[in-house]
């Protein structure tokens, strides 16, 4: 994280925590919210030869990726499995990547053996930007009075005056905001008249009750794309080409039958569910177990909520736990439709 940008927020009565930011009087359940995103990295994409590259890398097609739209991403081993995924987007020439902090280095160091001979450049430009995320009903108006406009739909990204917004999908409206320290300072200042400040936590959890699934160290190399949903948030083509682990993502997608999908739940535990802890049902028949939490965080009501990997027969049977004799998970629905019973095998 940007030092002068933890100075600043130090200054706004938060406590520096490595790369995490907390707010000793955040309320989790402020309705107008405002989160600093510290705690993801960016990896910046440049050169005469960025899009070709990661055409041939990612599972989304990139000619797609323009000034007024980001879009979600995977980028897979030779298998098929997700390394890590991605929120993309283009500032000018440069394509950003965004991912955990934590697991940033372990996959730009992977990215990066397969430039080879390709003209483009990988690095870490986590601390070149500054990002933070405004959320509640007040977001659209608060951004409008602060920039003069906010994006409308989901998918959708501007840049004002160096900043560039990103409309998320969420329980409601819901955006990030990236710029340089000086700028992001004066919008922090003005946004934080009308918005509360909240840790990171929260943001995590309207990631999880919007279905966007994140991969870390903790979950990497676990799951094909379609195993937590990724064709359903727009983060996979199937028609944009080769890339690598494609022929696997292609083949589950159009050959197999859907053994296990992306469920969101909520359970009551004294145990911190965690990223890649493995679920458990008497129902399941899967050699892979009844599943997988891909994250959870807690609700200020009590509880988990979660987006777990699980076996659709132990998920529709009502028996996946949390422990061999733990608490059970409540299925909830999510915010899109699963789509029909013909795509991917365990």
């Amino acid at each position: 994280m940007n030092e002068e940008w933890k100075e600043f927020l130090s200054s706004q009565s938060a406590r520096v925590e490595g790369d995490r930011i907390v707010f000793p009087d955040a309320s989790q359940t402020a309705t107008c919210a405002l989160c600093d995103l510290g705690h993801y990295g960016l990896i910046a994409a440049e050169g005469e030869d960025v899009d070709k590259f990661l055409q041939g890398q990612l599972t989304n097609d990139i000619r797609e990726l323009g000034a007024d739209h980001w879009q979600l991403a995977g980028f897979c081993n030779a298998k098929g499995r997700m390394f890590a995924n991605f929120l993309l987007f283009r500032r000018g020439d440069t394509v950003y990547m965004q991912l955990p902090a934590e697991h940033l280095e372990a996959v730009l160091k992977r990215m990066s053996m397969f430039v080879l001979m390709a003209k483009v450049s990988l690095r870490d430009a986590s601390d070149a930007l500054v990002r933070i995320g405004l959320c509640g009903e007040c977001a659209p108006d608060l951004l409008a009075e602060t920039l003069g406009e906010s994006p409308l739909r989901p998918g959708d990204i501007m840049t004002h005056e160096a900043v560039t917004v990103l409309r998320l999908p969420g329980t409601g409206p819901r955006f990030e905001l990236v710029g340089p320290v000086e700028r992001m300072k004066a919008i922090w200042t003005r946004l934080a008249e009308r918005a509360s400040p909240v840790d990171a936590e929260m943001w995590a959890l309207e990631n999880i009750r919007s279905g966007l699934p994140v991969i870390g160290s903790r979950t990497a190399e676990m799951f094909v794309p379609q195993m937590v949903n990724m064709q359903l948030v727009d983060g996979v083509s199937f028609t944009k080409g080769c890339y690598t682990g494609q022929e696997v993502v292609a083949r589950m997608q159009y050959l197999g039958k859907l053994k296990r999908r992306m469920y969101l739940a909520h359970v009551d535990s004294e145990v911190h569910p965690v990223a890649g802890m493995e679920l458990f049902s008497e129902t399941s028949q899967s050699a892979q177990g009844a599943g997988r939490v891909v994250d959870a965080q807690a609700v200020p009501s009590g509880g988990y909520d979660l987006l777990a990997v699980l076996d659709i027969t132990a998920a529709e049977g009502g028996d996946v736990r949390l422990g061999k004799e733990g608490p059970a998970l409540e299925i909830n629905p999510l915010p899109y439709a699963f789509e029909s019973e013909k795509n991917t095998e365990d």
